[in-house]
């Protein structure tokens, strides 16, 4: 095996074998978060170094190419930063901490691994052991007042994902049976020969459990992407969790649900007319459904994860084109709400005491309080909200034309309505934090070196790509077209 190929993947091995031992051991909490932080730079470092690397491990079930590395790359710089601004883990118990970071990093191995698997078996596996770990997060929560929360959320979290993975086996068990073979490569002629010829009886039953294998597929995505109607989870779960977790849950599983959705796109490439209908369909309603219930929330988790509802809507409609540069066009969107979230979560975070949720009116005067964190903050609800010049407004505006492009105006007009719709709530947040005033008995916030340093590096990031967003853009496309 070519060791380069799988350094990424090898790094977190590591570090999950290293927080495993530190479970078992009174470890210091400093001396935890620095050996995890550690372990984030490394798998950063090694994502970048093996950026532009190719091949095959596994007997073919496990890809290496521009796609899955640039999906690394984007995890890898997410969870780093989500570690630096994290640094006190108030939602958590110091008990706990270590069994905390070792599902923490057991999850995003699954996740990496998710990102290269070219294999229906392999896939499902990784898809699990992120799932799984994840789960387990959740009620980990610091004991408070009220545990319900928590536990309800865990549960809730655990029964959807378990009905989305079923779902999502009988579909595969479906695709198995057409094409004769689990690798998505020997099963992409098959299915396509499926979809394309109905000029029989029975070409037309392959056509239809083509058709049905590939939809059933999609719903183990769906269930990450919280798209609608699997999002049933996602509120509870934004609330109940822990800021730290939620921060997680909220980013990094988005990006890599959006690549394994490419990968699946690409099976009914070229613009098979029934998907296509189907993604639109549900991009319509995760978008007025997580946009409309946003308007009357009070709990900001719980408002941004009605919202991510809402940009699970956004991201396919990139998909609906059944287009390459459609998909990377819902690439680079992903890319940057990951990047989005995470500076929502940050101030969130920081601002909270001791890791109870935060409604709008606890964010009143916090330009009084803390310059900085109401500038990071005011620049996560205006990228959110599609502002220029943020990515926000280039992910939404280059959505929007791509669906245009494809003939889907309605789906476009559309579209642009629900953003005007989010703008109200995430203009909420940003009124809050700069023309309330601050409780009497608010005291100054003043943010750690970590959580500065992760500001600056998350305002930059959210500059960048929505000024200059020609080199992600292409980095993507050539991605996608490598994956298909």
């Amino acid at each position: 095996m070519n060791a380069h190929l799988f350094a990424p993947e090898l790094v977190l091995l590591a570090g999950c074998l290293l927080a495993f031992c530190m479970t078992l051991t009174e470890s210091r909490t400093q001396t935890l978060r620095l050996v995890v932080l550690c372990v984030g730079a490394a798998f950063t470092v090694a994502s970048v170094a093996s950026l532009f690397a190719k091949g095959t491990l596994f007997y073919g079930a496990y890809k290496v190419d521009l796609f899955s590395q640039l999906v690394k790359c984007v995890m890898s710089a997410g969870f780093t930063l989500m570690l630096l601004f994290g640094a006190d883990t108030k939602g958590v118990s110091v008990r706990m901490r270590p069994e905390y970071y070792f599902f923490l990093l057991s999850s995003l191995l699954g996740l990496t691994l998710l990102s290269s698997s070219v294999e229906l078996i392999t896939l499902f596996i990784a898809l699990e052991l992120s799932s799984y770990s994840l789960y387990l997060l959740v009620p980990m929560r610091t004991p408070s007042d009220n545990m319900r929360a928590p536990m309800e959320a865990a549960i809730k979290y655990l029964l959807f994902g378990v009905t989305a993975s079923g779902i999502m086996l009988f579909g595969m068990s479906w695709i198995f049976g057409i094409a004769g073979s689990t690798y998505l490569e020997q099963i992409l002629p098959a299915i396509r020969s499926a979809l394309s010829h109905a000029d029989s009886p029975h070409a037309l039953g392959a056509q239809a459990a083509a058709l049905v294998g590939l939809l059933m597929l999609f719903c183990g995505m769906f269930f990450k992407l919280a798209v609608f109607p699997f999002h049933f989870w996602a509120p509870d779960v934004y609330q109940g969790a822990s800021n730290d977790t939620t921060a997680f849950i909220a980013s990094i599983p988005k990006i890599v649900a959006v690549a394994v959705l490419a990968r699946f796109c690409s099976l009914a490439f070229p613009g098979e007319g029934h998907i296509a209908l189907l993604l639109t369909g549900l991009s319509i309603a995760s978008m007025f459904y997580g946009n409309l219930t946003a308007l009357v929330q009070t709990d900001v988790k719980r408002m941004l994860g009605f919202s991510g509802i809402a940009h699970a809507g956004y991201i396919l409609m990139g998909m609906a084109t059944m287009q390459g540069w459609g998909i990377a066009t819902s690439l680079y969107y992903a890319t940057g709400y990951l990047f989005m979230m995470l500076a929502a979560f940050l101030v969130l975070c920081i601002v909270s005491p001791d890791g109870k949720n935060l409604t709008v009116s606890d964010l009143n005067g916090l330009s009084r309080r803390s310059p900085m964190l109401a500038f990071v903050l005011g620049v996560s609800m205006f990228a959110l909200a599609g502002i220029p010049p943020f990515v926000g407004f280039m992910g939404k505006f280059l959505l929007l034309t791509g669906a245009w492009r494809a003939g889907h105006t309605a789906l476009v007009i559309i579209a642009a309505i629900n953003t005007a719709i989010g703008i109200y709530y995430y203009l909420q947040v940003v009124r809050a934090a700069y023309t309330e005033a601050a409780p009497h008995t608010a005291e100054a916030i003043i943010p750690h070196a970590g959580a500065r340093m992760a500001g600056i590096c998350l305002v930059g990031l959210l500059l960048a790509l929505g000024i200059a967003p020609e080199s992600m853009i292409r980095l993507a496309t050539e991605a996608v077209l490598a994956a298909w």
